[in-house]
C-alpha cells in the first residue's frame, strides 16, 4: 500500500479564533481565507435576523458559490430563480451565475458560505463592515469589485420580491 503526501496541512479555525464582524441585523464570522486553505476554498458564517439582507444582487468569475443553511430559511436569487431553502439545505450557485440571499420575512438564518476555488475574501468584509460603521464610503466597494471578484448587478426581480415582504 502506497500512501501520498497532503499537499498542505489540515486548515483549522477554532471558533473562539474566527474574526466577528457586522452589526445587529447580520453578524459574519470569517473562518478560513484562500490562503489558510491553498487557495482550495474560503469560507464564513453568516447569520441574519428575521428578514435581514444578507448580499446585495452580484456574481462571481472565478468561483462556485455553496450555501449551506445550518439554521433557520434562506432566500436566495439564483440566476432568474428566487429560492427559499431551509434548515439542512444547501445550493451551490456557479461562477457568471448572479445571485443574492437573505433570511426569509418569517424566519432568521445562520448559513455557511464557501467559495471555490478559494479567493482573498477577509479584507472584503472588513470593507462591508467598515461601510455599515459607516467608516468607508459606499463608492469604496464599487472601487473593490475587481479585486475581490464579486461584480454587482441589476436585479429588480430580487428587490421587488424583498420589498414585497417587507410591507
Amino acid at each position: 500500500m502506497s500512501t501520498t503526501t497532503p499537499r498542505m496541512d489540515a486548515a483549522i479555525r477554532q471558533s473562539q479564533n474566527a474574526e466577528t464582524l457586522g452589526t445587529d441585523a447580520v453578524t459574519m464570522r470569517l473562518l478560513l481565507d484562500a490562503e489558510a486553505t491553498d487557495g482550495a476554498l474560503s469560507t464564513l458564517e453568516v447569520t441574519m435576523r428575521q428578514g435581514a439582507d444578507g448580499a446585495a444582487p452580484h456574481y462571481h468569475t472565478s468561483s462556485d458559490e455553496l450555501f449551506y443553511v445550518a439554521d433557520g430559511e434562506l432566500q436566495l436569487l439564483a440566476g432568474d430563480k428566487i429560492v427559499t431553502v431551509g434548515t439542512g439545505g444547501s445550493i451551490v450557485v456557479p461562477k457568471f451565475m448572479p445571485h443574492a440571499f437573505g433570511a426569509t420575512p418569517d424566519s432568521s438564518a445562520r448559513i455557511m458560505i464557501a467559495l471555490m476555488p478559494g479567493v482573498q475574501r477577509f479584507e472584503y468584509f472588513r470593507l462591508l463592515d467598515r461601510i455599515a460603521k459607516g467608516e468607508s464610503p459606499l463608492a469604496d466597494l464599487a472601487a473593490a469589485q475587481e479585486e475581490f471578484d464579486n461584480h454587482f448587478v441589476d436585479a429588480p426581480n430580487w428587490w421587488a420580491e424583498r420589498n414585497a415582504n417587507r410591507r
